[in-house]
């Protein structure tokens, strides 16, 4: 059979026990259904956990021909990305372990970005078409806050930048990955921000999303490193990226 493309489907996993099976059996079902045209691999990339996520992860990979596992020492969203991110594949995808997602939009994003319309192709929470379930109202003001406070100081057109569920090409992550500072939450902020800066085209993709209720995701703590975050890129940061482009 000849693909499209291959695809590396990145889950990034800090202590998930207790979901881990569930969620890779539920993906490995779809993508053998949903996934055809794809030459598809899932990435396990456990950052730090302390648990049995990672036995766990190994167990299944030796279950699964289309799994592999990564184990970085230290934890961080962006950390595990950039690492997986290095694999070899065409097109590179990451989602939240939990699959808030619906993983229908997973042939969508990667379609986006295999037909080079787009560079970058992202769920979104916050756009017309989009469908959120079960979020409280707090996690809801405080996501549609943080949209505001970043469109407003960076004039970029996308919406939601921490929906975890984005697909990017090999060559885009190649380029933009050395200039991403971050390597817990806001990386996903950073890299969108610099891309749009830096002329990628993005594809903002609305998504039926269901809030997981037991997240560990302190969603203060976070926003406040995505505040800081934002400083550091207005105050300095993506001028310092465009000039580490001009050396190379």
């Amino acid at each position: 059979m000849t693909y499209k493309s291959s695809v590396d489907i990145v889950l990034p996993v800090l202590n998930e026990q207790d979901v881990l099976n569930i969620s890779v059996s539920r993906l490995l079902k779809f993508c053998s259904e949903g996934m055809v045209s794809y030459n598809w691999k899932i990435i396990i990339a456990d950052n730090g956990s302390t648990d049995e996520t990672y036995n766990i992860a190994k167990q299944i990979e030796s279950d699964s021909k289309n799994v592999n596992v990564i184990k970085l020492p230290q934890k961080g969203r962006g950390r595990a990305l950039k690492k997986a991110w290095q694999l070899d594949s065409r097109i590179k995808v990451y989602m939240d372990i939990d699959l808030s997602t619906d993983l229908k939009y997973l042939p969508i994003i990667c379609d986006h970005v295999y037909s080079q319309k787009y560079d970058i192709a992202i769920g979104s929470r916050l756009i017309k078409g989009s469908k959120v379930v079960g979020r409280t109202l707090k996690r809801e003001i405080i996501s549609r806050g943080y949209s505001l406070i970043f469109r407003s100081l960076f004039l970029v057109p996308f919406r939601d930048a921490q929906c975890g569920f984005k697909a990017i090409s090999s060559e885009t992550a190649e380029n933009l990955l050395p200039l991403v500072d971050d390597n817990g939450w806001f990386f996903d902020t950073e890299l969108l921000i610099l891309a749009n800066k830096l002329g990628y085209k993005i594809k903002e993709v609305p998504v039926y999303w269901v809030d997981d209720p037991n997240s560990s995701v302190n969603i203060i703590s976070t926003a406040w490193n995505d505040i800081k975050g934002l400083a550091r890129l207005k105050f300095g940061g993506i001028n310092k990226a465009k000039k580490q482009i001009e050396l190379n």
